[in-house]
């Protein structure tokens, strides 16, 4: 744009009027695109804190029909807009429909994986020591957002783990949960399927298809399970065996073990005892429990209990005696001051005049 000089001042040969009129033109059209960009699901920005590291999809509705169709326009077309993150109205990533399974070897690999998640205990009876089953902690076949989903977890290994103070792939991930949650060490075979077992392909594959759309790297709203603040009242036992006589018992009975249908198979799980998982599981500890409970129990109810009787009812459950730490090789207190110190847990602790952690059979 042309400028002249008059009177030794600088002038532009374009009005002020003019210019507020095209600032304010370019203004619309530059929101306009945003806003475009990002109820497409291509702009993310940080919804909570940077400790949590957790990332917003957008803030509109981006259906995976919507992305497949971009997808396709991009290979195509290169240098289209590459394919947003289906997202729901409720700002969660969507996972594929169980329909949408190919009738393929691929599609077969994922159908035997969702079966294995399902009833893992039946399908792989040789190495789960307990009648547990991976949907119980990862629930809606491992799709609910806030129960550890597994479009969250696939897209987050290799990573380290403090667990085991090593960088850990996916199938280390799953292997341990043979081993703590499923109680392995009980099995027929006494350990977790072994390394590059189809048991872990077929898995793996499933929670593959699942995280079709889900960017590496970036931790989604409703991945993992929640935090949950501990209370200033902490957590009390009497409180919390009062909140499980009212919200839990219709579906783990008063003695904790769940309810089975007539075929013997489990429909709600034991949660503490020979069944369950054992003192090394991440649901051993309670700040873990508590959150899984508030943003999934009661069934059906997520997010009706308030955070006390979360932390309350998390407590009285693992305060009760499950298989020992797989971990554990000398005494309780050994295996406590080496794997638990300084955890929410009961492991080695006295609970009622008894020190529990020592673990119960079968």
């Amino acid at each position: 744009m042309k400028d002249t000089q008059k009177n030794g001042r600088s002038k532009s040969t374009m009005s002020g009027g003019r210019r507020l009129a095209w600032g304010a033109g370019i203004g619309v059209l530059l929101f306009a695109i945003g806003y475009g960009l990002n109820s497409k699901g291509w702009l993310s920005f940080s919804l909570s804190s940077s400790d949590q590291a957790t990332t917003q999809i957008g803030t509109a509705a981006y259906s995976r029909e919507a992305m497949e169709a971009d997808r396709k326009v991009q290979s195509k077309d290169k240098k289209a807009v590459a394919a947003g993150v289906p997202v729901g109205a409720d700002g969660y990533f969507v996972p594929p429909p169980e329909s949408s399974i190919p009738d393929t070897p691929y599609g077969e690999a994922i159908r035997r994986g969702q079966t294995i998640f399902m009833e893992t205990s039946t399908t792989v009876s040789d190495h789960v020591g307990n009648t547990l089953a991976c949907v119980n902690c990862h629930l809606d076949g491992g799709r609910r957002e806030h129960s550890a989903p597994m479009w969250g977890a696939y897209v987050s290994y290799p990573a380290y783990r403090a667990k085991t103070k090593a960088i850990s792939t996916l199938e280390d991930r799953i292997i341990g949960c043979f081993t703590f949650s499923m109680n392995a060490q009980a099995s027929s075979s006494g350990i977790a399927p072994p390394a590059g077992s189809d048991v872990y392909r077929d898995l793996m594959t499933y929670m593959y298809w699942m995280s079709d759309g889900a960017p590496t790297g970036q931790k989604l709203p409703g991945a993992g399970f929640p935090k949950v603040k501990k209370t200033e009242l902490g957590y009390d036992l009497a409180r919390g065996k009062e909140v499980y006589a009212n919200n839990c018992v219709l579906c783990h009975a008063v003695d904790g073990q769940g309810q089975k249908d007539a075929e013997s198979d489990v429909v709600f799980p034991p949660l503490w005892g020979a069944n369950s998982y054992n003192w090394g599981a991440g649901m051993a500890r309670i700040d873990t429990a508590a959150g899984f409970i508030k943003a999934n129990m009661p069934l059906g109810k997520p997010f009706s209990l308030s955070d006390q009787d979360a932390w309350d009812v998390a407590a009285y459950i693992n305060s009760h005696e499950r298989p020992k730490d797989a971990r554990q090789k000398g005494t309780v207190e050994e295996a406590r001051v080496e794997f638990h110190d300084g955890e929410e847990s009961y492991y080695g602790k006295d609970v009622n005049g008894v020190i529990v952690g020592g673990g119960v059979e079968k």
